[in-house]
């Protein structure tokens, strides 16, 4: 592929430039890799807490002993 030839193009139908705006950024969110958000790789201790499994913690402290 050479500088001159356009990545996409339009094959049918007349987009505004509001339409190939969207496409466009579309497409660059789509290519970029995937990132972790930061606060779902680390979980607060009430949160563990609070998942099944845990022996304690919120979940448990209302239920008889």
């Amino acid at each position: 592929m050479s500088a001159e030839e356009p990545l996409f193009r339009v094959v049918r139908g007349v987009p505004t430039a509001e339409e190939l705006a969207a496409l466009v950024g579309a497409i660059v969110v789509r290519s970029r890799p995937a990132a972790a958000p930061a606060a779902a790789t680390t979980a607060s201790a009430w949160v563990r807490s609070g998942r099944p499994g845990s022996s304690s913690g919120w979940r448990t402290a209302g239920l008889p002993r």
